[in-house]
């Protein structure tokens, strides 16, 4: 995960300050992802569970990270979408209610994990973050489709004006 956002960040990195800083975000977030599941370099004794605080901070990144997708970079998507043609917003409409289960799922994990000290169980949670993982890790595959598009469209915009 760590290596496609460095990849990603090469590719599209300072062609839109929206891009810029939700793949900055995103790769926050996948450090905080692997420190709270143990992964290198990061490992730790998995047979502890993390600190709440740890585990709220994961939270609270995962949040911002959603929210940044989608209310400022799908919205970006969806107006260069509408002015550049019916191709991408295809695409978009395609992708979106892919998207939308990893955040179903980043919800549900940030209701159960975030705020309940009750619920911690060392083997759920650690299935649920590994499945959540998952998730997440095929989701980044599906906006960088969204973002390549951003990008595309972005560049044909500058180099024809």
């Amino acid at each position: 995960m760590y290596t496609r956002v460095q990849q990603a960040q090469k590719k599209w990195g300072g062609s839109l300050l929206a891009i810029d800083n939700w793949l900055d975000e995103r790769r926050q977030l996948i450090v905080s992802y692997c420190k709270l599941a143990g992964l290198p370099p990061f490992e730790k004794d998995r047979h502890t569970m993390p600190s709440q605080e740890k585990i709220i901070e994961f939270c609270q990144l995962l949040m911002d990270y959603l929210s940044a997708g989608h209310f400022e970079v799908y919205e970006q998507i969806v107006t260069q979408c509408a002015i550049n043609g019916t191709d991408s917003r295809k695409l978009a409409d395609s992708l979106y209610p892919k998207i939308a289960i990893s955040t179903d799922l980043a919800l549900e994990f940030n209701d159960k994990y975030a705020e309940h000290l009750s619920t911690r169980n060392s083997g759920a949670f650690d299935n649920e973050l590994s499945s959540l993982g998952q998730a997440l890790e095929e989701r980044f595959a599906l906006e960088d489709k969204l973002i390549e598009t951003l990008y595309v469209k972005h560049q044909d915009e500058t180099t024809s004006a």
